[in-house]
């Protein structure tokens, strides 16, 4: 079995093939992309820990929201976090149809938003500068569901905005610091154990 993590930039889409976008398969050479599909998926703006596998029995042992397997998002965001903020992240956010499972919320930082500048997206940049002395922070987000853009809806419902994203860990696995985004190396024979022990959830 073929096992790669994959640090995934921004503004690719996690699929095999698109009509229109740059994929997470384009990173491949032609001979590895045709073996391997990716392990569940982040949206096109959100970069950090991607699996890629020929594995077809992964996405059924780990990224099913109903094995609970913990995911660990870095994110920067503008707004402001209190102790009832927190505690409604940990405890469970309604949102339109549900409310979240437990989460683990954890503040790194916080910062004034025009210190950001150079992790913004382009396209809104100009939006969010306009006041750069406002609240912002640095934080990780450990939820155990994935559901469609969870962690920046969960952020929303406490009236926060993140506006950079970066999947840290799955599990026990974690991304590799010195894998620069766009680039993949294969798993150590410890990292497929790692990403396979579910003794975490």
């Amino acid at each position: 079995m073929l096992y790669y993590m994959f640090n995934k930039p921004m503004g690719c889409v996690t699929a095999r093939s698109d009509a229109v976008h740059r994929t997470v398969m384009d990173y491949f050479p032609s001979e590895l992309a045709e073996k391997l599909h990716p392990v569940g998926r982040l949206d096109k703006d959100t970069c950090g820990l991607l699996i890629l596998t020929d594995d077809g029995m992964l996405d059924i042992s780990i990224m099913q929201p109903r094995k609970h397997i913990s995911k660990t998002y870095f994110f920067y965001a503008i707004g402001s976090m209190d102790d009832e903020k927190t505690a409604l992240l940990e405890n469970g956010v309604p949102l339109v149809g549900f409310t979240t499972d437990r989460a683990k919320f954890r503040l790194i930082k916080r910062f004034r938003i025009g210190e950001l500048e150079e992790f913004m997206p382009e396209k809104r940049r100009m939006r969010y500068m306009k006041n750069p002395d406002g609240p912002a922070f640095a934080a990780e987000l450990t939820i155990s569901e994935g559901k469609k853009h969870e962690v920046k809806r969960m952020l929303e419902a406490v009236g926060c905005r993140i506006f950079y994203l970066r999947r840290e860990s799955i599990g026990k696995l974690k991304l590799d610091p010195r894998l620069e985004q766009g680039q993949f190396r294969p798993l150590t024979d410890e990292e497929v154990c790692l990403l396979k022990d579910h003794s975490d959830k």
